[in-house]
């Protein structure tokens, strides 16, 4: 049976690329089992609009424990009065760890949306980057594109389901969007953080849904 296209609805997929797979230098836990989800997802042709986001980080970006003599990676320092994860070098523009995985078929996109672009500002979500040295948080223009094209319902998968993917949730309900969570269609930095990430998502009314129901309810 031929499943329907949701109305006014986008998918959003967050940073699928080999460098959060198994063996890169971000690997996020059980990455490599989002891809087939993924793709039966894209198969099913079900959305009105696809998005992808890809990190897309200059050498010796600020987020990188690299730059910041005496840390290490996942240590934490405070950045423009934030709390800031240090990461290992990872998604150098132009490398093939920045890449969208190539498992994936990505021909049905509309926009991609590369973040973290900026070499002094983080960029986790796909709506707006981190805080900059003004105290600000700036708007990837996403929000606009999206409303102007009529979408309401809004549905995320991607990597890091903890971190990328929480940040463009969270900054979707925001926008006053609909928001839904393809939980097998993401994967957490460590599964350690599943159950919060659960809590925070449902107490901040963004939806759980699975796959094989997209249109589901928590």
């Amino acid at each position: 049976m031929t499943n329907s296209i949701l109305p006014h609805s986008a998918l959003i997929l967050v940073d699928i690329q080999p460098d959060f797979m198994p063996g890169g230098p971000l690997a996020c836990e059980q990455a490599d089992a989002i891809v087939a989800p993924v793709q039966t997802i894209l198969a099913q042709d079900r959305f009105a609009h696809y998005v992808a986001t890809q990190d897309w980080h200059p050498g010796g970006h600020i987020s990188f424990a690299s730059s910041h003599s005496g840390s290490k990676p996942f240590d934490s320092i405070a950045l423009y009065g934030h709390p800031q994860v240090l990461w290992p070098d990872h998604c150098l523009q132009g490398t093939n760890g920045a890449a969208l995985h190539e498992a994936i078929d990505w021909n049905r996109m509309n926009v991609i949306v590369r973040k973290g672009t900026d070499p002094v500002v983080d960029s986790y979500s796909a709506f707006c980057e981190n805080y900059n040295p003004a105290g600000e948080r700036p708007l990837t223009g996403l929000a606009g594109w999206l409303r102007d094209r009529q979408v309401r319902d809004v549905y995320i998968g991607g990597l890091a389901r903890d971190v990328c993917v929480l940040w463009t949730a969270q900054d979707a309900r925001a926008a006053g969007f609909n928001t839904f969570v393809i939980w097998d269609a993401t994967a957490p930095v460590t599964v350690q953080t599943d159950t919060n990430t659960r809590k925070t998502l449902l107490e901040q009314g963004i939806r759980i849904v699975y796959s094989d129901n997209l249109a589901g309810t928590p």
